[in-house]
């Protein structure tokens, strides 16, 4: 029952037809072909299927262990999967060549991260982490901390961690306490970090933290933090590993999900301070570190796209073989498997639709990025970064949000079969349900939309963005069979226009703007989110009509096109509806007397 196959097909849809592999025609990816790319996503499959997917119930089920002397153990099996990852070279593919890595496009990559996360939240966790300082490092770090650190993380052979949170610091940062003493060539840290992932663990030789601290003399507020290295064992002039730093897990945590992911509280300088070091300027530590968030955030909603595209996988299998009740007498009237009850299609049309879609708009993203990086001109890579800008708040919060609600109406699926641990669907759901929290709560995301990147261009970025889903709604209207798409996804679009010029008109009233598009931030992103997802499935039809009508008589295409239309006819009208709760005004909410 617990078994995962990556979609490989679906991904391949999604690169091949929908975006026509349009990253390997940038510069920079000459050497990666279509044929290069099935094999990687082939081989991807292999990994994700047959070594991480049978490790998500062990995990689960044993979690990490703490020991007395600080160190920890991952669950049986997990350091031997993620070092086949190493071994196989995963941890470079979306890295560039001149950093040791194998130089593939970002929308391969985060293909790859799909499955393995839908393959093994809690372990893909650790690989996602180090991608983020690989990021964070070839960004800000010296030349020094790039020869020594950035070659063992690109091999994955030291992995990295993003140490923010605080007990009394969380989403607010300015209350960082940490301090970092200048010593020599090196600062002495000293502090406790609370919920840091694969903080410490058993599963590589090193560990690279990164870290946000202040030093004595530094301001107050955000300017005043800094970014520094701080490894778990020091790196002698030789590249060998050195005695090992002052940074102890003091715990773990015991959470609700993701169970076989440690995430610690460390403790740095218990022992006269942790030897750390500068990454980039002082005082620009947490525009350093959002370097390393921004592409965590874009992962994190692609990990919640893998664990909906697992929990679908897991209630077809259900429902095609559960026998419970007749079908209708127009049906033939015969005991039947719970998957000819059009109320359980409905659940399970939702959930793959949905699924799909999220995929689309994260892939779209994702080559977004690939050009912003390696666009054939500023004008190309500035419009790229961004439409990426607009579109990560939506990948990270509306997919983890859905993610959510597609893995508990895969509990729903089961019926009571679901809600006991033994199926493995409550897994998923409770896996699932850390997404919408960490990286910067699904709230945080919405007024990042709303009330930044929206406002900073005047909408600007969105509107060019809309007038592609515009051209979609065209395409559909000039082909009789998908004009009801059409019109849907018109009337989608309408919505999303009219809420943008709302929230802009109010974001700019001296008085009342910022609680304004506060209120109207999450409504507002999910409209968004509901919108642009049904603009990728009116793409779907369009690329399964036409495979269709040139004689492609494959299930396949048809189940995508079944997939559109639950998309747009009734999954988009539900998210539709947030216009007429941005409509409704904030009074409400200001009003409210909170007791």
């Amino acid at each position: 029952m617990n078994y995962y196959a990556a979609p490989v097909r679906d991904l391949r849809f999604v690169l091949e037809e929908l975006l026509a592999h349009r990253s390997l025609n940038l510069p920079g990816f000459e050497d990666a072909t279509p044929d290069l790319v099935e094999a990687v996503l082939e081989e991807a499959a292999k990994l994700a299927g047959d070594v991480w997917g049978p490790l998500n119930d062990v995990g689960d089920k044993q979690g990490a262990m703490r020991h007395a002397d600080g160190s920890v153990t991952t669950p049986d099996g997990f350091a031997a999967a993620y070092q086949a990852y190493v071994e196989g070279g995963w941890n470079g593919i979306g890295v560039s060549e001149s950093l040791g890595g194998q130089n593939l496009p970002e929308v391969v990559a985060s293909a790859v991260q799909e499955m393995l996360h839908g393959a093994n939240m809690a372990l893909g966790l650790c690989p996602m982490l180090t991608a983020g300082a690989i990021e964070a490092l070839a960004h800000h770090g010296n030349d020094d901390q790039k020869a020594v650190y950035l070659p063992k993380l690109v091999e994955g052979t030291w992995t990295g961690t993003m140490n923010l949170t605080e007990p009394q610091a969380g989403s607010d940062l300015s209350k960082v306490r940490t301090k970092a003493i200048p010593e020599g060539r090196h600062y002495r840290i000293s502090g406790q970090k609370i919920y840091i992932t694969w903080g410490e663990h058993d599963a590589a030789e090193n560990i690279i933290h990164l870290v946000l601290a202040r030093k004595p003399d530094a301001p107050e507020g955000n300017k005043g933090i800094s970014l520094f290295l701080v490894p778990k064992f020091l790196v002698n002039d030789d590249g060998s590993l050195g005695e090992r730093n002052d940074v102890t897990c003091a715990s773990i945590e015991h959470k609700l999900g993701i169970h076989g992911s440690p995430t610690c509280t460390l403790s740095f300088g218990e022992n006269g301070g942790a030897v750390g070091y500068l990454v980039g300027e002082e005082g620009r530590g947490l525009n350093h570190m959002f370097t390393m968030m921004n592409e965590a955030r874009h992962k994190v909603g692609i990990q919640g796209i893998g664990v909906a595209e697992r929990a679908c996988q897991h209630a077809f299998a259900y429902a095609l073989e559960r026998t419970q009740g007749r079908s209708p007498k127009a049906r033939g009237g015969k005991d039947c498997t719970i998957s000819d009850h059009l109320d359980v299609r409905r659940m399970l049309l939702s959930m793959r639709s949905r699924t799909d879609a999220l995929r689309a708009l994260a892939l779209y993203c994702a080559a977004e990025l690939d050009t912003a990086r390696h666009g054939e001109n500023s004008d190309a890579r500035q419009t790229a970064q961004a439409r990426a800008d607009i579109l990560i708040p939506v990948i990270k919060s509306f997919s983890t949000d859905q993610a959510v609600d597609i893995a508990s109406m895969g509990i729903q699926v089961h019926g009571g079969m679901g809600y006991v641990e033994e199926t493995g669907a409550a897994q998923l759901l409770r896996d699932a349900r850390i997404a919408p929290i960490y990286e910067g709560t699904n709230g945080i995301q919405a007024l990042d939309l709303a009330g930044r990147k929206l406002q900073r261009d005047n909408g600007e970025a969105l509107t060019a963005l809309l007038k592609e889903v515009a051209a979609t709604v065209e395409h559909l209207n000039a082909d009789p069979a998908l004009a009801a798409l059409g019109r849907g996804l018109a009337a989608g679009l309408d919505d999303l226009k009219a809420a943008r010029a709302i929230v802009l008109a109010e974001g700019k009233d001296p008085d009342s703007g910022a609680d304004a598009v506060q209120a109207y931030a999450t409504p507002f992103l999910n409209l968004a989110g509901h919108v642009l997802c049904a603009w990728q499935m009116g793409q779907s039809a369009l690329s399964a009509k036409a495979a269709i009508d040139n004689g492609r008589n494959d299930p396949f295409y048809t189940a995508k096109m079944r997939s559109a239309e639950f998309a747009i006819t009734q999954w988009l009208p539900v998210g539709r509806a947030q216009r007429a709760v941005i409509e409704a005004g904030v009074q409400c909410l200001s009003d409210l007397e909170v007791h």
